[in-house]
Parts: C-alpha cells; structure tokens; sequence
C-alpha cells in the first residue's frame, strides 16, 4: 500500500466562504468531517491510509474552525449551510458524488446530509453518533430540563459569552481536559456528578495527565492547541447554538430514513452509545438505516476513535470502502 502522496493544503470558496481543506491522494473522493473542538487534524492518521488505498482523502476544517472562515450570526451554522459548503467542494474537485466520514457534529451532518442529497452520497460512515431521527421536543427545551438536574454542557453553550470567554482563556487546559474527558480512559458522565448552577465546563471536567499519551504525543496535541489559542471556540460553539435552527428545520424529515449505504463504528466506552437516555440507539438506529451494511464497536475505545485506535479504524474504513467498489 503506497502511502507516499503528499497532503496538500488549500483554500476552496464555496458558499459564500473559503473553506480549508487538507487533502491527500487521488480516486473517488472521500471526505471527512470533524466535529467539537476538532480541526482537520483529528483524521490524520485516517487520511494517508485511505490516500494510500486508492482514494482522495479530503478533511476540511469545518466553518467556524480552523483556517476556513468564521461568519457571524448563529443562523451560519446550521447544518444546511454546512451541506452547502460540502456540495461546493464537491463542485470544486469536479465530482458528483462522495463516500463521507463524520465525528460528533460531523456525524450528525452527514446523517442529515444523506438525507437532503442522497444523489450526491456513494455512502456514509459514521463514528459514534447513531441516527435515532428527530426528536419530538425541541433541543434547547430537553437541555434546560436536564439542566435541572446536572451540569449539561449542551446548555451551558447556549447562551453566547461566558463559554466563549471561559474556554477561550484557557484553550490548552480545556483541550487536555475535553480530550482526556472523552476518550475512552475517563467515563465522561462523571462530569454529571457536579450540579449546573455556579459551574463553568472547566469545573466539572478531569484534570489530564501530561503529553504524550499513549495515542496522542506532544507534538500531536500542539497542533489542536495553537489552532484554537489562535481562533478561540466561538465559531465551533455557534454549532452548539444552531441546533433548535437544525430541529426547525429537519420537521420534513422527522419520519425519513438514511437510504444510503451506511456503516457505523463505535467507541466501547462512548458516552453516546450508554443508553442513558432510555433507549437502545442501535435498534433505533438499524429501524432507519435500512442499507446498514455493519455496526462495528471498538474495544476501550471512547468518543475519539480515530485517535485512540487509529489501526482498527483504519482497517474497518478501507474495508468498507473496498466494499464499495465492489458493489
């Protein structure tokens, strides 16, 4: 396997922005979406592999993050602006179509993406975040209500400001804690234990141990860190604040399922995948992905399975892909 390509940088205008893409290799393009507080950088061990295997590996750094633009106003951040962008790359590269990989936000955007434009998806791989469909109640309503009970960062975001300045401070301390946090070394529902009121998100996190991890060196981590102390979190916040706009907006879809081929991997110790919530998300989810080609878990892993495992997530996704071009 030739892992050779160089990765290349540019700046591609779509949608009114310009967008940074980190891309490496030719072939069909398969494209990659980070989620919060990720950059391109979180698939670079993804990215040289899939190059080698034949395919055009392309990670943007998703508006709002990053070296693409950051546009004022929550409304920019919906994820209709988002497949926006993603068509315009698309168009840029000359390709109708794309097998896309998403994480956390990334996740949920190209669930919905598969939704809105399934002629433009070979197929979706998805990291964690199952799709269990719209929910009845509108986000920020659930939030506030759990709230109640518990610090709940979903919440805490909402309103602009204090998370903003709170994290934007201290952009290498939060780092350290939220990666640490969700990986699969920490149970991330601890921060639970702490109430809501009189707490910031760096109040209920763990303290990390100090660089290198064993999946995540010094120099790796300096990477994340001098992009967000240059940026700040507001832009991937505003993702956070979008999300009763993305609700509003998806009520055609509330009963639709994902016809695309699909394969979903999963963390072992994901928050995600508990079943906290009272449900058992991968039924839910086999019930509206009727072309679920393999749910796949990963031992031990957490939320950042590219990181944690980059060796069993990289065997699985050329696997897949492979299948793909056999179909």
């Amino acid at each position: 396997m030739d892992t050779t390509s160089p990765l290349r940088h540019r700046q591609v205008t779509t949608n009114g922005i310009s967008l940074h893409v980190a891309e490496q290799g030719d072939g069909p393009p398969v494209v990659f979406c980070h989620g919060f507080p990720h950059v391109w950088y979180v698939w670079h061990h993804q990215l040289p592999v899939v190059a080698g295997a034949g395919y055009r590996a392309i990670a943007p750094d998703m508006r709002g993050y990053g070296r693409s633009d950051a546009p004022a106003g929550v409304a920019a951040y919906t994820n209709e602006q988002a497949i926006a962008d993603l068509m315009g790359l698309l168009d840029d590269i000359g390709e109708e179509q794309a097998v896309f990989v998403g994480l956390d936000f990334g996740a949920a955007l190209v669930w919905e993406l598969a939704l809105r434009v399934p002629d433009r998806v070979r197929a979706v791989v998805v990291c964690n975040n199952p799709y269990v469909g719209r929910s009845r109640r509108r986000p920020s309503e659930m939030w506030a209500r759990m709230a109640e009970k518990h610090f709940l960062h979903l919440h805490y975001f909402q309103n602009p400001g204090p998370a903003d300045a709170e994290l934007g401070n201290r952009p290498r301390d939060f780092l350290s804690r939220i990666y640490w946090a969700l990986s699969g070394e920490y149970h991330y529902l601890d921060t639970w234990r702490f109430p809501h009121e009189g707490n910031g998100y760096l109040d209920v996190l763990p303290e990390a141990p100090p660089h290198p991890w064993s999946w995540m060196t010094a120099d790796e981590f300096e990477v994340f860190a001098s992009e967000f102390t240059r940026t700040g979190f507001t832009g991937g916040l505003n993702w956070y604040r979008a999300l009763d706009l993305n609700w509003e907006a998806t009520e055609a879809f509330a009963d639709a399922k994902v016809e695309v081929p699909a394969f979903f991997m999963y963390g072992e110790r994901d928050c995600d995948m508990e079943g906290f919530s009272g449900m058992d998300p991968i039924a839910m989810m086999r019930s509206r992905v009727p072309d679920l080609r393999e749910v796949a878990m990963i031992p031990e892993a957490g939320h950042l399975i590219g990181l944690e495992r980059p060796a069993e997530v990289n065997a699985l996704l050329t696997r897949f892909l492979a299948s793909l071009a056999g179909a």
